[in-house]
């Protein structure tokens, strides 16, 4: 049985930053990263849509807010000293109507509050001057947001951990964890394993990981999968979009409608939308587990969320079976796009945690027992964020140690 100072589950990009922070710390500790997959970021990280992320949308004094705004300085400063291509290009978030002018105020404010400077509040006209084929009454612009391929930092923090002695299983799926006050064991489907302390970066999975070390009833939160689905605009298309243009978001709802995104490889995407995934890791419309399934579906929690919101839930699955009703959503922001214009593009799955309450848990989250550490929510801003929470977690596990 491999004996390991710390055993990280997961090697998405929190699990890399967690390992990278470690290292750079603590050189001497013996680390093992465990992934079900056949490489680093197979899933959220490696599908998301590529944003560097400023931190306007979070609440100030939030955990999202805090790691984000340090988590973005610590990425570009890694992003500058390995030669990762990125570029702070700007959005503009974008008022259609004027019900949605008092959540753009609270964005302004929040943002100025998070710390972001050079922002600016702009007309109809001025919004032209940004992005010559928008329409809007009123937007903001931030200029601190960009593009980034987050599967590349990925590759480079793997390789700096394996060249700094850490390891890195591939191919091996965590199937129980055994906790106690000295060394806890792991069990993978090819090896057990020892360690001082064991962290969980298992995304998606982070639910099913922590009622391996808890009693049922320690565990308030399910994570429930929606997937988002994407349009890419076809060649002729393209010079639509300049750089990246966002709606207004739904305060009630913590996704943030679909928009405009161009990605580092010049491939501008339309989307996402937000639909239940019949599957944890179901990035087709077809993919199915009925044990996954039914266990969000058996969750009251699910009930509730389901009974709130109903009509936005239906109305997704509408816009995602139908790309007239989709094209609609996007020609509020940019009038000329035509169905024809879009192509299929691919598609993520957000890890949303939900509690038994119905109450969607919209800020970073951490369970902690023993020497058992789990990150059980990070989404949107957390590969933004990566270094930081990354950070935060070395910092618990040298307490621990």
């Amino acid at each position: 049985m491999p004996n390991k100072d710390v055993i990280i589950i997961g090697a998405g990009i929190l699990g890399l930053a967690a390992a990278f922070k470690l290292i750079e710390k603590s050189p001497k500790l013996k680390i093992i990263l465990i992934e079900k997959e056949g490489g680093v970021s197979k899933h959220q990280t490696g599908h998301n849509s590529g944003v560097i992320h400023s931190g306007i949308y979070y609440k100030p004094g939030s955990l999202k807010a805090l790691n984000c705004i340090k988590g973005y300085k610590m990425l570009l400063d890694f992003c500058d000293e390995n030669d990762i291509e990125y570029e702070l290009c700007g959005k503009i978030i974008v008022a259609t109507e004027e019900k949605e002018l008092s959540a753009l105020d609270v964005l302004y404010k929040r943002g100025i509050e998070n710390g972001l400077t050079g922002m600016k509040t702009l007309t109809s006209e001025e919004l032209k001057n940004y992005e010559p084929h928008v329409t809007g009454i009123t937007g903001i612009q931030i200029p601190q947001t960009g593009i980034l391929d987050y599967r590349i930092v990925s590759q480079k923090l793997a390789e700096i951990i394996i060249s700094k002695g850490g390891e890195i299983r591939f191919n091996e799926e965590v199937k129980d964890i055994k906790i106690s006050n000295g060394s806890s064991e792991l069990i993978t489907s090819s090896d057990k394993y020892s360690a001082k302390a064991i962290v969980s970066c298992a995304g998606l999975y982070s639910d099913k990981i922590a009622s391996m070390v808890s009693e049922g009833s320690d565990i308030d939160f399910r994570i429930i999968p929606f997937r988002g689905e994407y349009y890419q605009l076809n060649d002729r298309a393209k010079h639509l979009i300049k750089n990246l243009i966002y709606p207004v978001p739904d305060p009630e709802f913590p996704f943030l409608g679909v928009h405009f995104t161009r990605r580092m490889d010049g491939i501008v995407e339309a989307g996402p939308n937000a639909v239940l995934a019949f599957k944890k890791e179901g990035y087709k419309k077809t993919d199915l587990n009925i044990k996954e399934l039914f266990s969000t579906l058996g969750f009251k929690g699910f009930h509730k969320i389901a009974k709130k919101y109903w009509k936005t839930g239906f109305y997704e699955i509408y816009r995602s079976i139908s790309k007239k009703e989709f094209v609609r959503s996007l020609q509020k922001l940019v009038p000329e796009i035509k169905e024809s214009d879009l192509v299929k593009g691919g598609s993520g799955v957000r890890a949303q945690a939900c509690r038994s309450d119905g109450s969607l848990i919209d800020d970073f989250l951490f369970q902690e027992k023993g020497n058992f550490i789990n990150v059980c929510n990070a989404p949107s801003p957390g590969a933004t964020s990566s270094l930081s929470i990354g950070e935060t977690i070395a910092d618990k596990v040298l307490k621990l140690l």
